[in-house]
């Protein structure tokens, strides 16, 4: 697939407000600071599609990005909130929720997770709700770049070793970086996959 066209539709505050034209979506969310606008101008090699910020917990709305007229790359605020009030911070979790629990045209999620870090409570709680809500996902190492070949093997090997704590089997995880673009065609092939019924 190549990505020829991708626009900016709209930033939604709830469900209500996305778009009713029911092509499918695919639905990117991470901890805030994973990297995920950067990933998502990656995957669009469109600079600045998404807002890059070096503040933590700058999306808080449902941002949704047409991609070659016929589906819907959707970037999601981060579930590790950044410093924000508790009413903000209940008001987008429930925004969270409710998209991945009832959007109908949301056909999979990317959790992007930091590849440096040792796993983080939050993802491995989040990834557990995903599972036992039954939302099919795919888990993206971010900025790998930054880890030598050894050491993102023990990172994944770390990831993997806590997931098996509560997974017969385990979750896809796809290294990838936005700024070598490690990644990239793989994300975009297994969404191809996806839309034409082969995943």
């Amino acid at each position: 697939m190549r990505l020829l066209r991708v626009a900016f539709i709209s930033s939604a505050p709830d469900l209500g407000a996305c778009p009713k034209d029911g092509l499918p979506e695919f639905a990117f969310i991470g901890r805030s600071n994973v990297g995920k606008s950067s990933l998502v101008n990656m995957l669009t090699s469109r600079r600045g599609v998404a807002k890059v910020s070096s503040t933590p917990g700058k999306t808080r709305l449902i941002n949704h990005f047409l991609v070659n007229e016929a589906w819907y790359l959707v970037d999601l605020p981060g579930y590790g909130f950044a410093k924000i009030s508790q009413t903000l911070r209940k008001k987008i979790s429930e925004m969270i929720n409710s998209y991945i629990l009832k959007r109908k045209e949301m056909k999979c999620v990317f959790v992007l997770v930091d590849s440096r870090l040792e796993p983080q409570k939050k993802d491995l709680d989040f990834i557990s709700w995903l599972g036992e809500k039954g939302i099919p996902f795919f888990i993206l190492f971010t900025k790998v770049d930054k880890l030598s070949a050894v050491e993102l093997d023990k990172s994944i090997a770390r990831f993997k070793k806590r997931l098996k704590e509560f997974w017969e089997e385990l979750p896809v995880i796809v290294p990838t970086s936005s700024k070598t673009k490690e990644g990239r065609e793989i994300v975009i092939g297994m969404i191809d996959e996806i839309l034409e019924g082969r995943l």
